[in-house]
């Protein structure tokens, strides 16, 4: 027997904590240290985790927010077709209607550049087969422009092969000349021919709709459709295969993929996107030339996917955007516009070099 003040012996069996009630076993109790957190280091229920970036690098900022929200898609869209209540003028409708034709010219190359990585300079050669096509069958055989988008399907996909073909087996800078040389062939070949009017071009091709105003909110949905495919073809299990074409090509042959056939399903997508905007555009200006295909349209259309964000198609949207718009803005200027349009252009590389709207893999954004 011991007392109240005696020590227990040693030896002795566990002895039990007049506090807690529990043996006093060393482990550890299941209460909540002073601090009033969980002893498991975790954030209490009541206060939601910090959302931060990827690989916890700080809270997220409000532009990134908006970058990544759903609905941004569908608040251009608003905008653009709201904006003929805001100024209907003749010239605004056609300065808009042309950057909507441009926006699905980028979408289309961005398919071929910005996701699968194939720097193609010959471009406008499927823009010029689209328009040429619809023009030639709409005005020497009279049928209406949309009768003739089966066989602009059909002449562009095989555009796409014949071009695309022999030219995918190159690289980088081979790459990017050889489909230079395409687009200047075709100019020339349209330039040359009876059938294409030679260097006059074809004139009175007809429009897809009665007037100005009806046709820019037709050619709003089609791009904003064109948009959408874009997009979900980037998202797709070929465009899987089209970003690792991009990063890595031998390493995505040594996993399986079929590159060369990877690479040619991403030629002729673009070629349809751009044979396409090409009736758009036979039918906005009813008139068509070898002068509206030449090689500084290609490289404004790689402009705007740069410039934008290789990869990313809401980037591209706003840098095709940019790039039609930002000339007539600055049209007070004079022969200094184009100046200040390059000034600018060379000022938004400096300080966004990755693009206005940079793409953001899913493993990035989780």
């Amino acid at each position: 027997m011991t007392g109240p003040g005696d020590q227990a012996p040693t030896g002795a069996g566990p002895a039990s904590d007049t506090t807690t009630g529990t043996p006093a076993t060393g482990t550890p109790t299941t209460g909540t240290p002073a601090t009033g957190t969980p002893a498991t280091g975790t954030p209490s229920r009541g206060i939601p985790p910090r959302r931060t970036g990827p690989r916890g690098a700080g809270p997220r900022s409000i532009a990134s927010r908006l970058m990544d929200n759903r609905w941004a898609g569908l608040a251009g869209l608003l905008v653009a077709l709201l904006a003929p209540f805001v100024n209907a003028t003749p010239y605004a409708l056609s300065v808009m209607t042309s950057a909507a034709i441009f926006v699905m010219l980028a979408a289309g190359l961005n398919i071929v550049v910005g996701y699968c990585g194939l720097l193609d300079l010959g471009y406008v050669a499927f823009f010029a087969v689209g328009a040429y096509t619809s023009g030639v069958l709409s005005t020497r055989l009279g049928l209406p422009l949309v009768a003739t988008l089966p066989a602009v399907l059909v002449v562009t996909v095989i555009a796409g092969l014949v071009i695309g073909a022999p030219t995918l087996r190159l690289r980088s800078d081979y790459l990017a000349i050889v489909t230079l040389g395409f687009g200047e062939i075709i100019r020339v070949t349209a330039n040359n021919l009876d059938v294409t009017g030679g260097p006059s071009g074809i004139y009175g091709i007809p429009g897809l709709t009665g007037g100005p105003v009806s046709f820019y909110y037709v050619t709003v949905l089609i791009v904003a459709l064109a948009v959408v495919g874009a997009a979900r073809l980037g998202r797709s299990r070929l465009g899987r295969a089209w970003r690792f074409v991009r990063e890595d090509e031998d390493a995505a042959e040594a996993m399986g993929v079929h590159t060369y056939k990877v690479k040619m399903a991403a030629y002729v997508a673009g070629a349809i996107w751009g044979g396409l905007a090409g009736v758009l555009f036979g039918a906005h200006l009813s008139a068509i030339s070898p002068t509206s295909f030449t090689f500084l349209q290609s490289a404004l259309v790689l402009m705007a996917v740069v410039l934008g964000g290789m990869g990313s198609i809401r980037g591209v949207v706003v840098g095709a955007v940019v790039i039609s718009v930002l000339p007539e803005l600055l049209r007070d200027l004079a022969d200094y516009r184009y100046l200040a349009f390059g000034v600018l252009l060379i000022i938004v590389m400096l300080v966004r070099p990755q693009g206005l709207w940079p793409a953001r893999s899913r493993e990035a954004a989780q």
